[in-house]
């Protein structure tokens, strides 16, 4: 492949915006994106090790710094899921919101890698040509992180109404059916016909919530990252139009760094916040 300096820049974007991905079976439909799926599992592995190190090593004493930023974090976490779910399963929704909120920031915090110094001195060498960093602007990941939460709200949701409950809810939520004409009258008929089209509407609406949800929750993170790593590409060939352009990108890039900063944080947040509601969600009953 020719160099990064004889490449055009349409290339120069697509050769890092291209997964190092294999074909599943004869490749005529399943694709494995290595690069997302290797990063993840090190990011995690890294992010829960580092808070087991530090609860492992914690004092009731004048904590270190790693067990202070720990607490801080935990307690910032802990109080957000206080305020949102009220029921007597905060033992597990807040562990697996502070799961979530460091995983997709350690995730998210991978676009902070220059590009191209990642791929001369760290990928190159490794013989890997293609290797995307960032494995929360794949939407692939997005979408089995919000899927992952789709499935515990739904889990929850039989879980504490009973199979048959979830079911009448899909049906007889959010208009009701139809119950309250009284039989044996006029009324009644009217409510013997409009029964199976609240039904009909209701599952309609039911089934329009969960769909949106792991596509909203999955589509809103991977566009911000997405769009961050793209500007982070497009400052980085000002370098090529010589002195001028490299001052100006690296004045520009430090600029975008700061105020990713501010993104990368966000959609963590949001990530985990939502993962929150829904999971409060599924213990209500409408």
């Amino acid at each position: 492949m020719a160099t990064e300096q004889a490449l055009t820049p349409s290339e120069y974007i697509t050769h890092h915006l291209t997964f190092n991905s294999k074909p599943i079976g004869d490749g005529s439909f399943w694709m494995l994106n290595y690069d997302s799926l290797i990063m993840s599992v090190i990011l995690g592995v890294l992010v829960m090790g580092l808070i087991w190190w530090v609860a492992r090593g914690a004092t009731s004493g004048v904590p270190s710094k790693g067990q202070a930023f720990v607490e801080l974090v935990f307690g910032f976490v802990d109080e957000q899921v206080k305020n949102i779910f009220h029921g007597d399963r905060h033992s597990f929704i807040a562990p697996t919101a502070l799961t979530v909120f460091l995983w997709v920031l350690a995730m998210n915090a991978m676009d902070f890698l220059p590009v191209d110094v990642m791929h001369h001195f760290v990928y190159a060498p490794l013989g890997l040509e293609h290797w995307r960093s960032v494995p929360t602007s794949d939407i692939n990941t997005t979408f089995a992180l919000a899927l992952a939460v789709w499935l515990l709200m739904i889990f929850f949701s039989i879980k504490v109404k009973g199979l048959g409950g979830w079911i009448h809810e899909l049906f007889c939520a959010p208009f009701g059916s139809a119950k309250f004409f009284k039989p044996k009258s006029a009324m009644g008929f009217v409510g013997l016909i409009l029964s199976p089209l609240l039904f009909v509407a209701n599952f309609a609406f039911n089934i329009i919530e969960y769909v949106s949800k792991p596509l909203s929750h999955s589509l809103r993170l991977f566009g911000n990252m997405y769009a961050g790593e793209v500007i982070f590409l497009l400052i980085g060939l000002w370098a090529a139009t010589g002195l001028t352009g490299t001052i100006f990108g690296a004045i520009l890039g430090a600029g975008w760094s700061i105020f990713h900063i501010l993104i990368v944080a966000l959609q963590a947040f949001i990530f985990m916040m939502l993962t929150v509601v829904y999971l409060a969600m599924a213990h209500e009953s409408h």
